[in-house]
């Protein structure tokens, strides 16, 4: 059995970075409840 999570920088930032939080209206969304909620880092 293979493992499950196979890192690539590139895929988990474009999947889950600030550029595409910010591309659409439920991740700016996101953002902010992250800014409210004091988050050091808001995305990957």
């Amino acid at each position: 059995m293979q493992p499950t999570f196979h890192p690539k920088k590139r895929t988990q930032k474009r999947e889950h970075g600030f550029l595409k939080r910010m591309s659409s209206k439920s991740g700016r969304k996101i953002l902010a409840r992250r800014r409210a909620r004091g988050r050091a880092r808001l995305s990957a």
